[in-house]
């Protein structure tokens, strides 16, 4: 306030001279208060300089990380946690549980707002899903090709993770599968290691007629529902259910897919095949001794080792191979995931150097998650380390891990592209009419028609 205002006002009020200093000193206090309060909160809304964040961010000394299963991914990072926390104890790790579905849910909500608001750093996503990912939402996720050498990493893996020419996800845990095995009820039906080293899936159903024969014993349990063993016979082909574009349907026509197809319906026929409607009644099969062989990725082993009383009476063997598929090999995937960071939540470099220091290059961090936790990953360089060459008692003696690390290698690489659970969805439906009846070249032709209309 001016003097010539001041003056104004004291005549209008008839006030003393030190009445007005006193109305003078106190405006001029309340806009001090009133500048500082502007001060403190353009500072709020800018970080401040410091490690204050603005709502729904956070510090970029603080880092959250999405993934599910608490025994083997939640433990995965855990692990790597206390690993980078050696040269990085400023650095805050949250690490946050979810089901897989609700991750994919969020996610997807998330990114379709436009906004990042409520999203972690980190996100461990499927390999199946994260071509869809990366093709709706490139913009999304922080390009970590200079954070770690992709060469590194099993070649199957790094077809999911990149996009464009660039790697946006570090390859995690290896879904590299196997032909577990109960040994001593194939011996009873006169079955030796060696005579499981070099089969197809047709010398595979005769094994299963033969130890049903004498032990009355199934050979492999099914979920009618799922269709994990066909992409573990399409896979081992070098083939899926799209074409090399990863968005068009390949399924009339697809070869290694019609011979799965037939396959999966002798294995019925040959009435060797338990049902099972669920993930427990899945495993409770082969820990009640109700089945023979597993075939399936390595992650089932600490499920198989829960029943102790089994020690010393399993083993694994190569994946059958596809008799009619002359590119087909005993090494397939099933399952699988990797880790990927958000571009546009704060904290995408810290983020980036800690997958990068961990998972991207921690040879040592992978021998403590074989030890630890029974987790494979996809790391060649860690194949070479102790862990992986130990015996297992368990497994009759044999060295699992590094039969896995070798088949590993071995896995032909695919494109799973954008629609892996759309087309699966057709499948399941037209698997059931072609064991009822409906004729293989017809079930892939309609097959490929429903996928064209609700795919394009």
């Amino acid at each position: 306030m001016n003097t010539s205002k001041a003056t104004a006002f004291r005549k209008r009020k008839q006030i003393t001279h030190k009445e007005v200093e006193g109305e003078l000193n106190d405006l001029k206090k309340m806009w001090v208060l009133m500048l500082v309060t502007v001060l403190l909160l353009s500072a709020c809304s800018s970080g401040g300089g410091g490690n204050t964040a603005s709502e729904g961010e956070q510090a970029s000394n603080e880092i959250t990380i999405w993934a599910w299963d608490p025994s083997f991914n939640i433990a995965a990072l855990n692990t790597a946690k206390e690993a980078y926390a050696k040269d990085h104890p400023d650095v805050k790790i949250n690490v946050v549980e979810y089901a897989q579905n609700d991750i994919i849910q969020k996610l997807n909500t998330g990114l379709n707002s436009g906004t990042s608001n409520g999203l972690p750093n980190i996100v461990l996503i499927e390999d199946y899903r994260a071509q869809s990912f990366l093709n709706a939402y490139p913009d999304a996720f922080k390009d970590l090709s200079s954070n770690f050498t992709a060469s590194d990493f099993a070649d199957y893996k790094l077809g999911p993770t990149a996009y464009d020419g660039k790697q946006y996800g570090v390859p995690f845990d290896s879904g590299v599968t196997g032909l577990y095995y109960r040994t001593d009820l194939l011996e009873q039906a006169g079955y030796k290691a060696e005579d499981l080293q070099d089969i197809t899936w047709d010398d595979y159903i005769q094994i299963g007629k033969d130890v049903k024969a004498k032990t009355g014993k199934d050979l492999i349990t099914l979920d009618p529902n799922d269709l994990g063993l066909i992409r573990m016979m399409i896979q081992s082909a070098g083939s899926w259910y799209s074409k090399e574009d990863g968005k068009t349907p390949d399924l009339a026509g697809n070869a290694a897919l019609k011979e799965a197809f037939v396959t999966y319906k002798a294995m019925m026929d040959a009435n060797v095949v338990k049902l099972n409607s669920d993930w427990s009644q899945f495993v409770a099969a082969f820990n009640n001794g109700d089945v023979s062989t597993i075939p399936t990725g390595n992650w089932i082993t600490p499920s198989v080792r829960q029943e102790a009383s089994q020690s010393g009476q399993w083993a694994v063997a190569p994946l059958p191979k596809m008799a009619g598929q002359p590119n087909s090999v005993h090494a397939s995937n099933l399952g699988g995931s990797s880790w990927y960071v958000m571009n546009n939540v704060p904290g995408a470099d810290q983020a980036a150097d800690f997958l990068g220091s961990t998972f991207g290059s921690d040879k040592q961090l992978y021998q403590d998650l074989l030890n630890g936790i029974g987790a494979i990953g996809t790391y060649k360089p860690a194949a070479e380390g102790e862990a992986f060459s130990k015996e297992d008692e368990f497994f009759g003696g044999q060295k699992v891990f590094a039969d896995f690390a070798k088949w590993t290698e071995e896995i032909p690489s695919v494109n799973y592209g954008i629609n892996t659970y759309a087309i699966e969805d057709i499948l399941v439906v037209e698997m059931q009419n072609f064991l009822n009846g409906k004729a293989i070249d017809d079930v892939l032709a309609d097959a490929q028609k429903q996928a064209e209309a609700q795919l394009n």
